[in-house]
């Protein structure tokens, strides 16, 4: 996964030069405005450092619909150029106004790279490694911070600093990153396969992943380009195909997985909605719409259970038969050609023929093999996470409708094969309009996949209708909240209060003694803070793919809240100076490094998570709108706060803050580590209908009948 991890450290240098601005500004203010003589005009004093912010705030609005237009990775390029003019206009600088300017095109560098970075690395990750891969920006934001400030505070320690090559110097860095953005980083291959240009998008694929086979991450992709749609759940046994006289018997209700051999298949025996037993991912589904929940589990997003359930069991490796390692896990059995069976391109014209020119997998995707004994044929890829693709007819060859099954395997089964559970919906692969004749090899005729989820998408009223899908919808409150309860939970008051923490702590005297000034000190004491969250943020990157980013968020927030507590405690409780200065600072020390592990990144995690490709741009684009509001907000309102209810109350807003965010992501925020984004897309769709998803599968209505005649009780 070396190209991943390159990708995504390149790309995140985006996000240190957002660290290194901010360090920078913090220090040469200091200078600025004694050089233009700003101490009796506040107003522009503070515009100096928040014109950036209002930069970044109007880029937001239209940098996602622009990169969902035009790509991922022009927009990176747009930001590295930006952030060069940037520093180029500050070096120059000669009055206040062009100052301001230069800080208006900073922050529409920084906006481009805080939106759009985090996407770009959720849409090249693999699943196992794309919480680790998206905290980078964190930690390359505070090392680039950090690093700032260990500039500044070497200049500020010559006769007269000069605060024009503190801020010109980002335009060195920039280079850098413009060098890398322009030579180096890829397009996402997710943008390149919604617009149809397949060959790169696998080539793409194939330097990220390091190895040449990522047709089942293609196909992925491929499937990834619908927003929405009805996601029903159903559950399979997957085993050996059965006798010719048992499979006479039973009428054929099963579907076949073919696998990487011509005449080796197994069996996916359809079950009863609830009867793969109490482990099963279903389970919980259909437990969501029991009138006999407590209070909280009905308070509970759908979402947060489903996938929670997903995350809880672990496949039996006993439900193997004896003396099969074809059963030894799911991944074994669904297996499919080492080379991608269909080769989408510009060059296919719109897919009259869609098939390899390689003679040795000359098939179609949906081979008809066995049709004529079987009711449905799918074929299935690996797609990680431990989850595999399938394809069936929904209702046999001639119904010409194709839908796709997300496959996970769960405790259970047995000697009859191993317990799977399905998301299936809609495929994007749509037979050709007026189309029912099959292609060589027995294959219904596919149109090309772009094309007809961009027919699709016209047809559905463009993207500002798509966020009205119940899925996308479910998953924009989620995210926006996220973003705006961060942004409330104190970190700015903190930050704020650092300094004097730290001056009534003594460090300030002792650096004093050293023969340090009243500027020097106070940038060292911030380029300390900062070294002091690189420790914990290196933490939370190891973490967050090994306990998640739900369970973090758990952990860390009762901490930000009881490091708050103690913030207001120290100051109403009488004590004497040095054990106030004591306990001030080891408050604040926790709360800093318990943010970056938790509140700080996984936010902007999450929301690069959990929105479809087509629409991701402008749902991160809202959401970060939403994050640079709220931070105006919190900015513009400190100051007014600290003069209305003093400190002491500041804190205790944002320790209420905090309880809030606390009992949100602990009823709405779901765990994502390790899945397919389309999976997780996929799970949003079914939490937003609720149960009614599960009833469209035949199996809930043949249930749902049952429980009309008064039986029940098999449904818990």
């Amino acid at each position: 996964m070396r190209g991943s991890v390159l990708v995504a450290i390149a790309a995140a240098i985006g996000n240190m030069l957002q660290g290194w601005d901010n360090a920078t500004i913090a220090g040469a203010v200091l200078y600025i405005k004694r050089e233009f003589h700003l101490q009796a005009q506040p107003a522009i004093e503070g515009l100096v450092v928040a014109t950036s912010l209002i930069g970044a705030t109007v880029i937001t609005t239209f940098s996602g619909p622009v990169s969902d237009s035009v790509g991922r990775r022009p927009m990176l390029i747009a930001s590295s150029v930006l952030y060069f003019l940037a520093g180029l206009l500050m070096l120059w600088s000669p009055n206040v106004y062009v100052l301001l300017l230069s800080r208006l095109v900073d922050g529409f560098a920084i906006g481009l790279a805080v939106t759009l970075v985090p996407v770009y690395i959720s849409e090249t990750a693999p699943p196992e490694i794309r919480g680790l891969l998206n905290t980078l920006p964190q930690f390359t934001g505070s090392g680039g911070m950090f690093l700032s400030y260990c500039m500044v505070f070497a200049m500020t320690l010559a006769p007269q600093p000069d605060w024009r090559l503190m801020l010109g110097a980002l335009s060195l860095l920039s280079l850098l990153y413009l060098l890398l953005t322009v030579c180096y980083l890829p397009e996402s291959p997710r943008w390149l396969v919604s617009k149809g240009r397949m060959k790169e998008a696998r080539a793409v694929l194939q330097m990220l992943r390091g190895r040449d086979d990522v047709a089942g991450e293609m196909a992925l992709l491929v499937e990834g380009l619908g927003t929405a749609g009805d996601t029903a759940i159903e559950e399979y046994i997957v085993g050996p195909p059965p006798p010719q006289h048992a499979e006479e018997a039973d009428g054929g209700d099963r579907v076949t997985l073919y696998g990487p051999e011509r005449g080796m298949s197994w069996v996916a025996q359809p079950l009863p909605l609830g009867a793969g037993g109490q482990g099963s991912m279903l389970g919980s589904a259909i437990g969501l719409g029991s009138r006999q929940g407590s209070v909280l589990d009905h308070l509970r997003d759908p979402v947060v259970a489903l996938l929670g359930s997903v995350h809880d069991l672990k496949p039996t490796p006993a439900a193997a038969p004896e003396g099969s390692m074809l059963f030894s896990n799911l991944g074994s059995m669904l297996s499919f050609h080492d080379k991608a069976p269909v080769d989408w391109d510009e060059e296919n014209g719109g897919g009259e023929q869609l098939v390899s020119d390689d003679d040795d997998v000359r098939a179609p995707l949906l081979d008809a093999r066995g049709l004529s004994s079987m009711h449905e044929t799918a074929t299935t890829m690996g797609i990680g996470g431990g989850w595999q693709l399938a394809w069936k007819y929904a209702d046999g060859p001639e119904s010409g409708v194709v839908k796709r099954m997300y496959l996970h395997e769960e405790a259970g089964g047995g000697e009859g094969g191993v317990h799977a559970a399905a998301l299936v919906s809609q495929s994007a692969l749509y037979l050709q309009h007026g189309k029912q004749e099959q292609q060589q090899g027995g294959g219904p005729a596919l149109a090309h996949p772009a094309a007809a989820a961009a027919e699709e998408h016209e047809q559905a009223g463009g993207r500002w209708r798509e966020l009205l899908e119940p899925g996308v919808r479910h998953a924009l409150v989620c995210g926006v909240t996220m973003q705006v309860l961060q942004q409330f939970s104190g970190i700015n008051g903190v930050l704020y209060y650092t300094p004097q923490i730290l001056n009534q702590a003594g460090v300030s005297v002792l650096l004093a003694s050293l023969g340090l000034g009243a500027d020097s000190t106070s940038i060292l004491i911030s380029g300390l803070t900062t070294l002091l969250m690189l420790p914990a943020i290196g933490v939370a990157m190891r973490l967050m793919d090994v306990s998640g980013r739900r369970s973090l968020l758990l952990w860390t927030l009762p901490v930000l809240i009881a490091s708050l507590v103690v913030l207001v405690a120290a100051s109403v409780v009488p004590m004497a100076a040095a054990a106030h200065a004591a306990v001030a600072t080891g408050s604040v020390m926790v709360y800093l490094c318990c943010f970056v592990m938790g509140f700080g990144p996984i936010p902007n995690i999450l929301c690069a998570e959990i929105f479809p490709t087509r629409v991701r741009g402008l749902c991160i684009a809202i959401c970060s709108l939403a994050f640079w509001l709220g931070d105006i907000a919190v900015t513009y309102s400190l100051p007014v706060m600290l003069n209305c209810v003093g400190l002491t109350g500041v804190f205790g807003f944002y320790a209420v803050v905090c309880c809030l965010a606390l009992g949100f992501v602990a009823l709405r925020v779901p765990e994502t580590k390790g899945l397919p984004l389309e999976v997780i897309i996929e799970f949003f769709n079914v939490g937003a209908r609720g149960v009614a998803a599960s009833a469209a599968s035949p199996y809930a209505e043949e249930e749902d009948e049952e429980n009309d005649d008064g039986d029940h009780h098999h449904r818990h």
